[in-house]
């Protein structure tokens, strides 16, 4: 059983729309209402009184101090900031949020420095598909991103780091049709994109039609140097390796939405989610052999390999809803949806030994099938002034379905090899969670969440099963200091991590050059979920003029941590180097967020219109059953850092911004046998806006300037062996020049 103390949220998905506030008058509005009667000109009965009727909802800011759990909102502005052909590289600017890999290239989106699977990732509150990559998403086709430190009742509690929730693109309020022109360029690699976003009307019917399409190209090189000694400490291999890959992509994003009005008030929202994308890929391989010792009997290394690769995927994704409001302000939200994948993959690897003879041809075919389907709803009713009980249910089935076929030289790579693997998933959830006001000053939020999900698989050597349920009771509090906007939150969290379907039942992933630090990979089956407690304590101040300082301090508590351990098996057809996941036991994490945006005419009111951003976050971890010093969580380094300003060139339809996103170098002890080391990443951004009118503008964006080489270093000390690998691989620059106009 797993207890939970988390967050009063006041969701805003896509089910519900924002809160609106009383209407407010722009600042020059009331300016002009302000001046004397006298240069006021009187209407006469001739003249037409036109109302005008200024309407608005609560800023980003203001749904954040709203909200009685910590949850930050970003929109539009910030998605379109800098001109991003990717989500993840709008994300990597955010508090607290970091993203694995080198600049240019994506990788993992972690919350608190915190590896895979610890971040929930959610597409209009519901789980991504399987092998959705969050860069793969284009940012026109995005609503906001909401961020939720602390778990709560109504989304799943499968959220130890936190959430990140992306929000499609909603009911269109503008009637024009947004079109948007694009043109990278990476190495002189050109990368077309063209965004269209189209509002509509049919009597009860009002419909948005969005989508985009893309194409770019990427050249990787990357350079190796392998050492390996034995039990003596002498050195028995030294090697060099160079590997350059050339990729094309191409891809279509579809993401149109409709909402239906009944005569009742009753309204029906339907949005079907499409992604499609193919790419192609050439790869060359190296292998210098600088010393091998004829005490060495590793495997025999190639000296060089060609290998082509295709792939496609293919996503279908439906989210609707019905919404029913009943006289005492009730509502009851029925949500339902689904879902089709497909993602299939081939390669050809070619290899050569120094003579230039062909000693290995080795294919892999990889077809995988996933289909879901959801239904789910929230029953929202007051109790009196101070009290708003929700309750609902989630219920979710999924199945998959994968063949794949790896063989070298016209021989099976593994016993499973053409083998069928079937899976299937089923997740139930029940909550209820109560929203009340103490005082004007506290508000808090209760509640409890049940949920169980059952795993099957089944190929012909085996059949697993996995079942995990979890209780999760949640509770947040806010305090609104009097006579000001600021204030204190703190809740108490229980979340858990389920271990991903392929850490369970994986098929085996070969390794065309098996070795300590790179072994195959496989599942296991008797995995346990992760158990987590935590805190989270907040300080906000709100600043007059829409920017805030915040600083919030965490803490997590780990039971039954998961990690991979490699060992040498051999399988009958000689020993190899193999990964699985294994519960290790206990670990604690803990840490501290800083985060801040502001005007500079807030503090200089004569000074130039300049917008600052900045975050810090630093992170502290330990794992109880491995020896230190540096016995961390994997993937997390010790702090990360952003700075962004935007300045309005005065005189000029001219803005011009950048940003700095900084990681520092670390190490971390993965295990008792393996050590990982992280280079530093340091990343600068930047832009130029040019608006000639409201409805025409022009973006240049600049990412990953001063481009510096990706560092990385694996080492293994296991049964008399030392083995260590130390990579270097080149970033570049990536420039974007963007048409944004309204028709």
């Amino acid at each position: 059983m797993l207890f939970s103390v988390s967050s009063g949220y006041a969701q805003t998905t896509q089910e519900e729309a924002p809160v609106k506030e009383a209407p407010t008058a722009p600042a020059k509005a009331k300016a002009d209402l302000g001046k004397s009667d006298k240069q006021a000109k009187p209407a006469t009965s001739k003249e037409v009184v036109q109302q005008v009727t200024v309407s608005g909802g609560r800023t980003e800011v203001e749904e954040r101090r709203q909200s009685t759990a910590g949850k930050i909102i970003y929109g539009r502005e910030e998605l379109d900031r800098n001109g991003d052909s990717s989500l993840g590289e709008v994300l990597k600017r955010l508090p607290g949020v970091t993203v694995g890999g080198r600049p240019g290239r994506g990788g993992d989106i972690r919350m608190r420095g915190m590896g895979n699977g610890y971040t929930q990732i959610l597409i209009n509150g519901e789980r991504a598909p399987r092998g959705f990559s969050m860069d793969s998403l284009s940012p026109d086709q995005v609503e906001r991103i909401e961020i939720v430190r602390g778990a709560v009742a109504e989304f799943s509690t499968q959220a130890i780091a936190g959430t990140i929730n992306i929000v499609l693109r909603e009911e269109y309020k503008q009637k024009t049709t947004d079109l948007k022109i694009s043109l990278g360029s990476e190495q002189g690699r050109l990368a077309p994109n063209v965004a269209l976003t189209v509002p509509g009307e049919a009597g009860a019917l009002s419909y948005v039609m969005s989508g985009s399409v893309f194409k770019n190209k990427q050249h990787d090189q990357s350079l190796t140097d392998s050492l390996e000694k034995n039990t003596a400490g002498e050195t028995v291999l030294k090697q060099h390796q160079q590997d350059q890959t050339d990729r094309e992509t191409t891809g279509l994003h579809l993401t149109p939405r409709f909402n239906y009005k009944f005569e009742n008030g009753d309204t029906l929202n339907f949005q079907p989610f499409l992604m499609t994308s193919k790419s192609n890929s050439q790869t060359w391989n190296q292998v210098n052999e600088l010393f091998r010792s004829s005490t060495y009997f590793g495997p025999q290394s190639y000296a060089t390999a060609n290998s082509s690769n295709e792939a496609e995927t293919n996503f279908l994704r439906g989210f609707g809803n019905w919404q029913h409001k009943f006289e005492n302000n009730g509502k009851l939200v029925v949500r339902f949806g689904g879902g089709l994948g497909k993602m299939n993959s081939s390669s050809m690897r070619y290899q050569f030994n120094q003579a230039g003879q062909q000693i290995d041809v080795i294919s892999d075919v990889n077809n995988t099938r996933d289909r879901t389907a959801n239904t789910g709803g929230k029953l929202t009713m007051p109790i009196g002034d101070a009290h708003t009980i929700a309750t609902g249910w989630e219920l979710e089935a999924g199945k998959r379905s994968q063949t794949r076929t790896s063989l070298d030289n016209g021989l099976p790579q593994y016993a499973e090899s053409g083998d069928n693997l079937d899976a299937s998933t089923r997740r139930i959830a029940l909550f209820v969670q109560d929203e009340f006001d103490i005082s004007p000053q506290f508000s808090a939020y209760a509640g409890v969440r049940w949920e169980g999900i059952h795993t099957s698989s089944s190929s012909t050597r085996q059949h697993v099963d996995s079942d995990s349920r979890v209780w999760s009771p949640v509770l947040h509090g806010v305090w609104r200091i009097p006579d000001s906007k600021d204030q204190i939150r703190l809740g108490l969290t229980s979340t858990y991590r389920a271990p991903a379907l392929n850490d369970l039942i994986a098929i085996p992933s070969i390794s065309n050059q098996n070795s300590a630090t790179r072994p195959d990979r496989t599942g296991n089956p008797n995995l346990k979920p992760e158990l987590s407690k935590g805190i989270d304590l907040a300080f906000e101040h709100y600043l007059s003029r829409a920017g805030i300082v915040s600083l919030n301090l965490f803490a997590r508590s780990i039971d039954d941590l998961i990690r991979r351990r490699t060992v040498l098996v051999d399988n009958g057809s000689g020993a190899r180097w193999v990964s699985s996941p294994v519960n290790v036991g206990h670990a604690i994490t803990k840490g501290m967020e800083f985060d801040t945006k502001f005007q500079l005419q807030e503090f200089l009111p004569e000074g130039p219109a300049i917008d600052f951003r900045a975050n810090y976050s630093r992170f502290w971890s330990s794992v109880d059953d491995i020896p230190g010093p540096n016995n961390r969580l994997d993937q997390q380094p010790k702090q990360t850092a952003n700075l962004g300003m935007d300045y309005r060139v005065a005189g000029l339809p001219l803005t011009l911004g950048g940003s700095v996103n900084w990681t520092p170098a670390y190490e971390i002890q993965s295990s008792t046998t393996q050590i990982v080391d992280t280079g530093k990443k340091r990343q600068f951004d930047a832009y130029a806006l040019w608006k000639w009118s409201p409805n025409l503008q022009l973006r240049l964006s600049a990412n990953n300037l001063s481009p510096a080489d990706s560092y990385s270093a694996n080492t293994v000390t296991t049964g008399g062996i030392y083995r260590n690998d130390k990579t270097l691989a080149t970033t570049y620059t990536t420039w974007t020049l963007r048409l944004e106009m309204k028709i």
